[in-house]
């Protein structure tokens, strides 16, 4: 990619370049120059600060059952927060024990959290698959009993039914704020909002500083149980006061966001939802998300909201891309006001992201700034950021002020290492783990790869390189970086894959297990044939040879040549562990489960495969 000199639409973002030193051999430290600025006590400090400058603008929005929005202010969140406070104060509730949540985005799931952080009490957001897409939920039993929670919020109790009768609730208070009949026993939330706040809360929000655990996050528990990642005060106010030095734009203006992005993982729920609170900004909550069926509610939105930041994962803009280029009132509403596109998870492909400036300019005939960063649940979520054009789109810039990046080879690749007062101190309950996840310098070991944009200018940032543990050997001993190889090949075979996990672990060639776009699929083979027929229509597999022939042309060697594909009809599923409710796609879990694909493909076996001379 290159920079274009067609019109941008101005964000005054701040590139601050980057200092580099060199401790040892093929060692390589990166750091933000411009110094952190100055750091409030905690993010309830700053909500109420928001709430004193602007008490009746709009906080958090969402639509109710007739489709109406309803809207909560900042006073009458920060209202909401003391009255919980106080209600758990008088309860007994502490810091030792958290308070869970296992539904999903709610203006009534923000009242909880900022309530229990007022009262100094972690907030522990469940991923609400664990209780609605699972049979046995273990994975839910096993969270509740490592993290011990005194309070369990639901928004609406009926669905989870099966799940809170699955758990041991003898300890914990059940509330929710749905009808009293389907949870006999639980505490409605509307009595605990009717509590008038005494100099308690006062009191327990004057002992939370920047060591006072927040929340516990879950990871995506891919590789085994979901650890609990301790996130401080710390660690989400320096992440916001970095981020607003270098978006220096949100100072002039309030942001508003469009998000569906779940308050469990740490984007949606540290970059989005602190995002609003720093910057003194309004959310609506989107209930739609990445998946056929239910991108077109978040479609309905754009036609009415228009944000000024718009946040997603690569999977989320390449679902949302054909339905935008067909419907004009959805994509003049999300571009009307636009500022910045930023994604994360993962790499935008390259094809998705010359479709975004493309849209942009047909509409506003201006392209918008799309930018990244990397991160992860323990870093709160950011540690670096890219704000400029770049030639590659795995580019994840350089570090945010405050931060530190460090490079150490580990095998043929560059193991990124991370540290900064975003970082998580470890995991709950967890000291082992905990010890392990930072070496000897005390750089958290984020489990990514990276490599130089321009190894003569570091300033030029670092390129995501796919995660260490990521990459596979063939029988010839060659290493696959399959990360890096995936983003071409989708490129490469574009429109028809929407993504793929690459094969050949222990074979002497590499393939693809392929989730084909269906748009993009059926713009070649005409009309709306379903999925069953396009994965094996004549014109689908011509565009997937010719394209990876192209891409084999230029990258001859046995690690980068794709040989074949399967062309799969079944989307990634979210309760199989092969697609996180963000929308990332899980490489480990889809080869696990479809391990009888892989077979398949490499006896080629069906008339699904492509094979690629």
């Amino acid at each position: 990619m290159s920079g274009e000199t067609t019109p941008l639409v101005d964000t005054n973002l701040k590139r601050f370049g980057v200092e580099v030193e060199r401790p040892a051999r093929d060692v390589t430290i990166l750091r933000c120059p411009e110094p952190l600025a100055e750091l409030p006590d905690n993010l309830i400090a700053i909500l109420r600060g928001r709430t004193d400058e602007h008490p009746d603008r709009d906080m958090f929005c969402q639509r109710d059952h007739a489709g109406r929005w309803r809207r909560a202010t900042y006073a009458e969140v920060r209202s909401a927060a003391d009255s919980i406070a106080q209600t758990l104060i008088d309860g007994g509730h502490g810091p030792d024990r958290p308070v869970a949540v296992l539904s999903d985005n709610s203006i009534e799931q923000a009242f909880v959290t900022l309530g229990a952080m007022t009262a100094g009490i972690p907030v522990l957001p469940v991923s609400p698959a664990y209780s609605l897409m699972s049979s046995d939920h273990e994975k839910l039993k096993g969270v509740i009993a490592r993290n011990d929670p005194s309070v369990i919020f639901v928004q609406d109790p009926a669905p989870f039914a099966d799940a809170l009768a699955a758990i041991d609730m003898s300890g914990r208070r059940l509330v929710t704020a749905g009808s009293a009949k389907d949870a006999p026993g639980a505490d409605p939330l509307d009595d605990w909002l009717a509590r008038q706040p005494t100099g308690a809360v006062e009191d327990a929000l004057a002992k939370v500083g920047h060591d006072t655990i927040a929340k516990i996050l879950l990871t995506s528990g891919s590789t085994g149980a979901p650890k609990g990642v301790l996130n401080t005060h710390l660690m989400m106010v320096s992440n916001q006061v970095a981020m607003a030095q270098v978006y220096a734009f949100l100072r002039d203006e309030p942001p508003v966001l469009l998000d569906w992005l779940p308050w469990n993982h740490t984007f949606g729920g540290n970059y989005n939802f602190n995002a609003v609170i720093y910057n003194g900004g309004t959310m609506y909550i989107d209930e739609g998300r990445p998946l056929p069926g239910q991108i077109e509610t978040t479609i309905a939105n754009m036609r009415e909201i228009s944000p000024t930041l718009y946040l997603n994962v690569p999977r989320g803009f390449d679902l949302l891309l054909p339905l935008l280029e067909e419907d004009e009132a959805a994509r003049r509403g999300l571009f009307r006001n636009l500022k910045l596109l930023f994604f994360a998870g993962s790499a935008l492909p390259r094809n998705v992201w010359e479709r975004l400036d493309r849209l942009a300019l047909d509409t506003i005939g201006a392209r918008v700034t799309i930018t990244t960063s990397l991160g992860s649940t323990e870093t709160a979520p950011a540690t670096t950021y890219m704000n400029w054009y770049p030639d590659s789109t795995g580019n994840v810039g350089v570090p945010l002020p405050g931060c530190e990046v460090k490079l150490v080879p580990n095998g043929d690749k560059l193991e990124v290492r991370m540290r900064g007062p975003n970082i998580s101190p470890g995991y709950n309950k967890e000291p082992e783990l905990s010890a392990a996840a930072f070496d000897e310098d005390r750089f958290f070991r984020i489990g990514d790869a990276a490599r130089f944009e321009d190894p003569d200018d570091p300033a030029e940032g670092i390129v995501f390189d796919g995660r260490v543990a990521e990459s596979f050997k063939l029988t010839t001993g060659t290493w696959v970086h399959a990360g890096q190889l995936r983003l071409q090949a989708i490129a490469a075979a574009a429109p028809t894959l929407q993504d793929a996990v690459v094969t050949g672990q222990d074979r002497s060639e590499v393939g693809l297990l392929a989730f084909p776009s269906v748009a993009g699929c059926q713009s070649l083979a005409g009309g709306d044939l379903p999925p069953d027929e396009l994965v094996r229509d004549r014109r689908v597999h011509e565009a997937v040879r010719n394209g990876l022939a192209r891409h084999n042309a230029e990258n001859p060697g046995s690690s980068t040549r794709v040989r074949r594909v399967l062309m799969m009809t079944e989307p990634p599923q979210i309760d199989a562990g092969e697609i996180t409710d963000k929308g990332y796609i899980n490489q480990r879990a889809v080869l696990a489960r479809r391990s009888g694909l892989v077979e398949r493909l490499y006896a080629g076996q069906g008339d699904d495969i492509v094979v690629i001379g």
